[in-house]
């Protein structure tokens, strides 16, 4: 894994084999107005986007990122999508391994009582997603916008 990321700190071609195999054909995060919107309250969030195989299902995920909380801390939310193939349940362990993967962290996973399968992320994610050229410069730019460095 370490070996993919050194040759390609884009994230493209990134393979781990295991448990769950992976293989990021696109992330990508944008500062344009489609990608960084406002949210309900007015806080503006990032949006997230990462087009992977993940067990020989090709999928695309997107992870909305916000500030949350007495002290602003930057929290990344998606939720595992019930029309996937295996359901809910595959869908979020493919996407889990896929977070780790990306960025060496385990996202927490929370199942909901209305069968929701709800993945968070955090600022050690973000931070990790930063490794990668696409990403970088929008995670970098959204921290800045919204106030606070990236605490690791």
């Amino acid at each position: 894994m370490e070996e993919g990321r050194s040759k390609s700190p884009n994230g493209k071609g990134l393979r781990e084999e295991g448990r769950n195999e992976q293989q990021v054909a696109r992330g990508e995060g944008d500062r344009r107005r489609s990608r960084l919107k406002e949210g309900r309250s007015g806080k503006t969030l990032l949006r997230i986007r990462i087009t992977a195989e993940v067990d020989g299902v090709r999928s695309e995920f997107e992870i909305t990122c916000g500030r949350y909380g007495r002290d602003n801390a930057a929290l990344g939310r998606t939720y595992a999508r019930a029309d996937a193939p295996g359901g809910r349940e595959a869908d979020a362990e493919r996407l889990s391994a896929l977070i780790k993967a990306l960025t060496g962290r385990e996202p927490k996973v929370y199942r909901m009582k209305d069968g929701k399968i709800k993945i968070e992320c955090y600022e050690g994610h973000l931070g990790g997603f930063m490794r990668y050229t696409e990403l970088a410069d929008v995670v970098a730019g959204w921290l800045e916008e919204t106030g606070r460095r990236l605490a690791l």
